[in-house]
């Protein structure tokens, strides 16, 4: 941090916030925004209003950016839980005189006030203090905080609390005697203050909020707990008044620890729309939230003027901002710390192809009236049939540019899924288009074993092949599959269940594995009909999980340290897909055998 701001000051023993294990953090939000919480109840980041905004604590990603700790003697970790299926979350703090419970949740629903996040604190075993250390702006503002008879007021949100409030130093602080209870609560915009009862409505109608959008799941096959916790995950990651999906509701925490590899990942990525739309679609049948994560995504059209869209936006359909380094220490020393991200403009055919898979996924489930967002599907898959031959940055966003293999080949499934529901001219154009991509991965995308390669002429794979057969490029038995199958295995895995991306600009074998890529490997089993392979790789990827259900982008296989920018929703959606293959699989195994 480089402006003076007081220094940042913690219980003896307690963990710097910033070396915090990414395996240690849980989310609570309330679908606008959303608040990062360790074992021993500190909030460490909050970015208040929205996901993609300045934060006001940042600890996570440097000891001085401010934090909304509780200070109590001896405290160690105890257990922790979401609450009844919410995303409300009950941390429990464990002392020599006994256990405290805390309750950390964010106003939810119609029926509550709209962004307000209550910090409840049962009985107290032994005397303790909460503490709010605000540091606006990502650390680059000194606060301001003032006092009035009932209230503090931070950079103009008002902080109530069960007991007197008080300012020291910039920050606000509240102390509860042994054998009490207690809470505070940071609204956005002001508000009459509220009491226990006040805060009991509150609870109850988030509850019911989060209740209501569990009703319209359906699904009690294998993993049912694990897709439950994983389709939590993609909500607690989802601006419900636009229904954009970000990646993460954090930014730079990073692929390599202490590398520089730290992107902010607050964004809507095209990219993640199909295998989301597909989650969403598959699990929610009596809900809309893939259709509405559609809408977003059709509605970007011209934040580029060179594409049909960006490949990202921000949460109001425009341009994210490019990058910005930012003076922070970063999470164990990884830097530079980056807010916006730099790569909205690039060429990647795989995003775009992308949002016509979703659509067709929406036409097929017959969830839409018509062909909904024909003229952007439309578009895009003119454009592909125009432009396929590009080199472009691939599904890792890599420079320079280069012809990458899985971009051509979802390209061609995009075109050849459209033209299902196009007109006859449309239908001719895309598939003729889709015919060439074939004939060119045929002459150029092989390795010399036959393989699927990364780009013409190099001998690589990359594990984005294992969706050839779920895209319906290609059946799963194939040649070019078998063999792709075993490079993978030979090069990228460690075990045959968790793998590697391979990578153009660094060295993917330095990286963790990336969570997201064994689902992927394990529905491409399912369509093999090794179900039981299948089963064993979902529950590797389950177990690079924290114990509340959340997927970082990577992990240590050796060590198990989770790495990357948290909750990952491409991570989540791809467990739920490979849950729902493998479920219907063994369905129908079993309707066979009892057929005889």
């Amino acid at each position: 941090m480089t402006q003076p701001t007081p220094e940042t000051t913690r219980p003896d023993g307690a963990t710097a916030t910033n070396q915090v294990p990414i395996r240690d953090l849980g989310v609570i939000g309330d679908r606008r925004t959303a608040a990062v919480i360790d074992r021993m109840g500190r909030i460490l980041w909050y970015c208040p209003c929205r996901f993609d905004g300045p934060s006001l604590l940042a600890g996570l990603l440097d000891p001085a950016g401010g934090d909304w700790r509780i200070e109590i003697d001896g405290a160690r970790p105890g257990s922790r839980r979401y609450l009844d299926g919410s995303g409300m979350l009950e941390t429990r703090l464990e002392v020599a005189a006994g256990e405290l419970v805390v309750l950390d949740w964010m106003t939810s629903g119609p029926q509550a006030p709209v962004g307000v996040l209550v910090r409840e604190f049962g009985e107290a075993p032994t005397p303790l203090r909460v503490v709010i250390d605000p540091r606006p702006d990502y650390g680059r503002k000194p606060a301001r905080v003032s006092a009035d008879a009932d209230a503090v007021t931070i950079e103009g949100m008002t902080l109530y609390g069960s007991h007197p409030l008080r300012v020291e130093d910039g920050r606000a602080v509240m102390e509860l005697p042994a054998g009490e209870r207690g809470w505070m609560a940071l609204s956005d915009a002001p508000l009459t203050r509220p009491d226990p009862a006040t805060l009991d409505n509150w609870r109850g109608h988030t509850l019911g909020h989060w209740h209501g959008l569990d009703e319209a799941v359906d699904y009690d096959g294998v993993f049912a707990e694990e897709l439950r916790q994983s389709l939590r995950a993609i909500r607690l990651c989802t601006h419900e008044e636009s229904g954009a999906t970000v990646a993460a509701v954090t930014t730079s925490l990073p692929e390599i620890a202490g590398g520089g590899r730290n992107w902010d990942y607050r964004y809507v990525w095209l990219r993640d729309a199909g295998m989301i739309v597909s989650a969403l679609l598959r699990l929610c049948q009596k809900d809309s939230e893939g259709e509405q994560y559609l809408k977003f995504i059709c509605r970007c059209t011209g934040t580029s003027e060179k594409y049909p869209m960006a490949v990202f936006t921000d949460l109001d359909c425009e341009t994210a901002p490019g990058e910005t380094e930012l003076p922070l220490e970063g999470w164990r020393g990884s830097r530079p710390v980056r807010i916006g991200n730099g790569a909205a403009d690039q060429l990647q055919l795989d995003a775009y192809a992308n949002v016509a898979l979703a659509a067709k996924l929406l036409y097929r489930e017959g969830r839409s009236d018509g062909r909904a967002h024909w003229d952007v599907v439309s578009d895009i898959c003119d454009f592909l049939a125009d432009n396929w031959q590009e080199p472009d940055h691939g599904i890792w966003e890599e420079t320079p540019p280069k012809p990458y293999v899985s971009g051509k080949v979802v390209a061609a499934c995009a075109l050849e899924s459209a033209a299902d529901y196009a007109d006859e001219e449309e239908a001719r154009r895309w598939r003729a288009a889709a015919g060439e991509i074939r004939d060119w991965v045929a002459r150029n995308g092989l390795t010399s074993e036959g393989a699927y390669a990364v780009y013409p002429g190099s001998e690589e794979v990359d594990v984005t092949a294992a969706l050839f057969p779920v895209w319906d490029y290609s059946a799963a038995d194939t040649p070019e599959m078998r063999a792709t199958m075993a490079a993978l295995e030979r090069e990228w895995s460690p075990d045959g269940k968790l793998f590697r991306r391979r990578l153009e600009c660094a060295d993917g074998h330095e990286e963790g594995v990336f969570v997201t890529a064994g689902f992927w490997v394990a529905q491409y089993w399912v369509m093999r009909g090794e179900l039981e392979r299948a089963r064993a790789i979902i529950e590797a990827g389950i177990a690079q999980a924290n114990d509340l259900g959340l997927f970082a982008e990577e992990a240590d296989p050796a060590t198990g340290e989770m790495l990357g920018n948290i909750p990952q929703g491409f991570a989540h959606a791809a467990l739920i897909g490979a849950v729902i293959d493998l479920n219907r699989a063994l369905e129908a195994h079993a309707k066979e055998k009892s057929n005889g």
